[in-house]
């Protein structure tokens, strides 16, 4: 994987992803795109990786599309090609199976929001402005905001925010339920590294990958749905290495050591449509 535009890094069960053009403030191209997808299946077929930071280099998160190429840059010739997408990371990071923290460092503006809003937890900046803006470039919302956003914020409040392209502050961000909490910005990355490696320590990884995997697709099922699919993945984790070892080593007050494998012992995908009505 090329460290131009994202920088990949590993330590003990945490990986860390940064947006590596802080001269440029991190503006998406491309390439970023390309190898943050290379940089999450990484994530998603390693066992040995618990969790994943997404953060920015220098003083952004990410301040939106790279617009370098001043009138083209939102060409139609682009939009033409068959390999456009306006989701141009290949591997959304709600499909990792490992929680994707976003820690947003500085401003992230347009897609750099639209790709935080993928991730699992966000934690902003209380200095920095935030804001999905591309109404007012004359394209439109990307990366499935219209799908991610409403299940943070609600309808009307994502209405607010995709309809008019304003900007808001770290303060705003956490009151209107896009981020868990606003912090000064140098605390930004140590704060999620801290979230990060507790789930590393304190959580079973195949539990932790199933219950967000049913957690994303929860809006979309019926409660008698998410009933079935509780039912079928807890009977899977039940009589398990980890289901013995979880209690075991709760009552010897000591670190748990887990055994499950995401990649190994991942379940069959329980059907929403077996469910009883």
């Amino acid at each position: 994987m090329s460290d131009q535009d994202v920088r990949f890094e590993l330590d003990g069960e945490v990986a860390l992803i940064t947006l590596n053009r802080p001269e440029q403030l991190n503006t998406f191209t491309g390439r970023m795109g390309d190898e943050l997808g290379q940089a999450y299946r990484a994530c998603d077929e390693n066992d040995a990786i618990r969790a994943v930071v997404l953060t920015g280099a220098g003083q952004a998160f990410c301040a939106g599309a790279d617009m370098s190429a001043g009138e083209q840059t939102f060409s139609a010739a682009d939009a033409s090609e068959q390999h456009f997408s306006a989701s141009p990371v290949a591997m959304p990071a709600w499909r990792v199976r490992k929680p994707v923290i976003a820690a947003l460092n500085g401003h992230a503006i347009g897609i750099g929001l639209t790709l935080a809003l993928q991730c699992d937890i966000r934690i902003v900046a209380q200095e920095a402005k935030y804001g999905v803006l591309q109404v007012r470039r004359g394209v439109m919302p990307d990366c499935c905001a219209h799908w991610t956003l409403p299940r943070l914020v609600g309808l009307a409040k994502a209405a607010d925010i995709l309809l008019t392209g304003r900007k808001f502050g770290g303060a705003e961000a956490v009151e209107l339920g896009i981020a868990s909490r606003a912090l000064p910005a140098a605390e930004v990355l140590p704060a999620a590294l801290a979230i990060a490696e507790e789930i590393a320590r304190q959580t079973a990884p195949l539990s932790v990958a199933v219950s967000k995997k049913l957690l994303w697709q929860s809006s979309e099922l019926t409660a008698e749905q998410v009933e079935h699919s509780e039912t079928r993945l807890h009977q899977h984790l039940m009589g398990r290495p980890d289901a013995v070892e979880g209690v075991v080593a709760f009552l010897e007050r000591r670190p748990p050591r887990w055994r499950s494998s995401v990649t190994r012992d991942w379940p069959e995908w329980p059907n929403p449509s077996d469910a009883k009505v």
